[in-house]
């Protein structure tokens, strides 16, 4: 698929970094045949890992897909982990190279993954660290070996990627980076194809002629297939937002470029919905009018065409999707008959599950089975009473990497437990009704394990146990002091609240951003527990 679509879109835009370079088809072909070069002097065999680490941009996918095309194994890592995250990672996968950026850079130790041969700059592709004899170390050495290699120049007869099978391993995505403890998920070749296949089922209208606005993480699934991998097998144009995704500078960037789907995650709709909607909408007068049947649907299209026209004016769909969406804004959304549709899928499926086009939503559902996948509820009455959601399919990953226990644990006769619950009405519309396993998803969609955290907060004195959960979209610690301590050192409430405070925010030094603690509450009394003395989550969770 990319060879092809390399061939045929040679001299069309391929990559941009918004508001800055450009490169065409051609570019991005021969930036890969270079790079392919590296992988055969270094003695990068078909199946080893590579790593990747930087923020979306242009170089990023350059490398990401030379891994791929090489027929090595591509390890994605999210930019928001911490130093010494990224050096546990790249030592558990064992990885050969690692492609990154320059802020990630400045802060990690190469003397700490001592496993790599070759650490590449994505800000220029130079090459950081190398053994001195490795020809390619300099510009004019890989020029000379480029030459050699193509003496007639590079051109659309030269791209020979590799011939991947259906269950090969292509990709490994560690889903959470709160501690060492990281699960890497193992995506096959079949797990892409189907997710970009699936893409071209969801997106019918895009072509070689479109364009994307590349918001979301690139390393994180959503962003990775939606934003980024089906427009290469297309020939699309995809423009990587390179700064920080406030409502201001995307409606701006929408503007701009004019992309023909719009991929979000909940959190971007939700400020737009709370900054830009709500204060218009909770003036007297147009609250009024929004009562009266007849001036009622002129006042919603006014209000429908003015946030289609924020998000560039030409897309024909808003693809929602990683996390779960405000009920209130997503009611808004259905009553003003906005072109939104809300999708649900997990790393493990590469990442689509289920989904419908717009114009088929029905409200708090999130779509029904996507193909080549086929999904069950684990509950002896699926359409009343939730149950665990079950899949099976082409989606489905391999297991997670150098983890059996785990793996094991997460199948069950061939079907995935999702650890997700949910019900199945009578059309197979899939509603989601909470999780059965701990996991939080963050803001933009980032697998949060609580329990890391937890095992963190745990050692804080005057702790004696804790949990964590989402409020109102806040990661909140729920603490139950060691009351016996807090007496013995003659504390108030007010100084106990005081310490607790300080403590947690030294805590947060060492989380992602996405994993930090933002409030915490005391607890009267011990969290109720199981007869294997396990905290009942279950009676504290607050979002529904």
């Amino acid at each position: 698929m990319f060879a092809n679509s390399f061939k045929e879109n040679w001299d069309r835009p391929a990559l941009t970094n918004y508001k800055q370079d450009t490169i065409t088809y051609c570019e991005l072909a021969t930036k890969i045949a270079r790079i392919h070069i590296m992988f055969e002097k270094i003695g990068v065999k078909k199946g080893d890992n590579i790593a990747l680490c930087s923020k979306n941009c242009v170089n990023w996918a350059v490398a990401y897909l030379a891994t791929l095309t090489y027929g090595a194994v591509v390890v994605p890592i999210l930019p928001d982990f911490k130093a010494s995250n990224i050096h546990h990672l790249i030592n558990h996968c064992e990885a050969k190279v690692f492609f990154v950026g320059s802020q990630i850079w400045d802060s990690i130790s190469p003397t700490e993954m001592p496993k790599l041969q070759v650490i590449v700059s994505l800000t220029d592709m130079h090459t950081i660290s190398a053994e001195d004899e490795i020809a390619f170390k300099s510009e004019a050495g890989m020029n000379t070996l480029f030459d050699e290699k193509y003496p007639q120049g590079f051109g659309p007869k030269d791209i020979k990627y590799h011939d991947d099978k259906p269950s090969e391993l292509a990709l490994i995505s560690y889903t959470s980076g709160t501690s060492g403890f990281s699960k890497g998920v193992m995506l096959p070749y079949r797990s892409l194809w189907s997710n970009v296949c699936f893409a071209g089922y969801a997106e019918p209208q895009m072509n070689n002629n479109s364009k994307m606005l590349a918001i979301l993480p690139s390393a994180h699934m959503y962003g990775m297939i939606f934003e980024f991998l089906f427009e290469m097998t297309i020939g699309a144009h995809v423009y990587f937002l390179t700064r920080l995704p406030s409502p201001k500078v995307i409606t701006s960037a929408m503007n701009d470029v004019k992309p023909d789907v719009v991929i979000a995650v909940p959190l971007i709709i939700e400020k737009i919905y709370k900054y830009n909607l709500l204060p218009f909408i909770s003036k007297g007068r147009i609250r009024m009018l929004l009562n009266l049947p007849l001036l009622d649907s002129i006042v919603k299209k006014k209000i429908k065409d003015e946030l289609v026209n924020s998000f560039g004016g030409v897309f024909k769909e808003t693809i929602i999707g990683g996390a779960a969406f405000n009920r209130e804004a997503e009611a808004f959304f259905k009553r003003i008959e906005f072109p939104y549709t809300i999708g649900y899928g997990m790393t493990e499926c590469g990442p689509i599950i289920t989904y419908v086009p717009w114009d088929q939503t029905r409200l708090f559902s999130c779509g029904k089975v996507a193909p080549r996948m086929k999904i069950k509820i684990d509950s002896p009455k699926p359409k009343e009473i939730p149950g665990e959601i079950m899949v099976r399919g082409d989606n489905v990953f391999l297991g997670y990497y150098k983890d059996k226990k785990a793996t094991e644990a997460a199948f069950d006769d061939g079907w995935f437990r999702t650890g997700d619950m949910g019900i199945m009405d009578k059309d197979g519309y899939l509603y989601i009704k909470g999780r059965c396993k701990n996991m939080i998803l963050g803001p933009s969609g980032q697998n949060i394990n609580p329990e890391e955290i937890e095992s963190i907060i745990n050692n804080i004195q005057y702790v004696s146990e804790s949990l964590v959960i989402e409020d109102d979209g806040l990661l909140t610690a729920l603490i139950f002091p060691d009351f016996s301590m807090v007496e013995d050192d003659n504390l108030t409430e007010t100084e106990l609240e005081k310490r607790l405070d300080e403590e947690i925010k030294m805590v947060n030094l060492e989380l992602p951003h996405f994993s930090k603690i933002s409030k915490f509450e005391l607890m009267p009394e011990e969290f109720e527990k199981t007869p294997k003395r396990s905290i009942k989550r279950y009676l504290y969770q607050r979002n529904k």
